[in-house]
C-alpha cells in the first residue's frame, strides 16, 4: 500500500473550501448576532447546513478515494472523482442561499446532491469490486 498524496492534495484544497465556509457562518453568526444554533434565522440556518452537509459528506468520500488509491488506482480516476466533487461542493452554498424552488437553487444545490452522491456510491462500488 502506497501513501495515498494524489488524494491528499485533494484533502488539502478542501480543508480550505471547509475553512472558508467555517468563516462564512462564524460571519452569518455575526451579522445575525446569534451565538448558539441558528436564532431561528433562516439565512444563517443554511449556512450552517451549508457546511454541515460538506462535514457530512466530503471526508468519508475522501477515506474512499484515499483507499483506492493506496490500493492502486491510478491518478486519472482519483481525479475522476474528486474533481467534479471540488466543483459541486464549491457550487452547493449557492445553491443553499437560492430561494425556495428557484431555479439556481434546482442548479446549485440539486447537482451538487446527484453529483456528491454518485461519487459516494461509485467509489464504494469500486472498493468492493477491489476486494470481494
Amino acid at each position: 500500500m502506497v501513501f495515498p498524496a494524489l488524494t491528499a492534495a485533494y484533502a488539502g484544497l478542501f480543508g480550505v473550501i471547509f475553512f472558508a465556509l467555517s468563516l462564512w457562518v462564524v460571519r452569518g453568526r455575526y451579522k445575525f448576532r446569534v451565538t448558539h444554533g441558528d436564532g431561528g434565522k433562516p439565512a444563517l440556518n443554511r449556512r450552517i447546513r451549508a457546511h454541515a452537509n460538506f462535514a457530512e459528506y466530503v471526508p468519508f468520500i475522501l477515506f474512499l478515494v484515499a483507499l483506492l488509491e493506496a490500493g492502486g488506482s491510478d491518478g486519472k480516476t482519483v481525479h475522476a472523482l474528486l474533481i467534479p466533487l471540488v466543483v459541486v461542493r464549491v457550487a452547493h452554498p449557492f445553491g443553499m442561499l437560492a430561494p425556495e424552488s428557484a431555479p439556481a437553487q434546482f442548479i446549485f444545490r440539486g447537482a451538487s446532491i446527484i453529483v456528491t452522491f454518485g461519487i459516494l456510491l461509485a467509489a464504494s462500488v469500486m472498493l468492493l469490486t477491489r476486494v470481494l
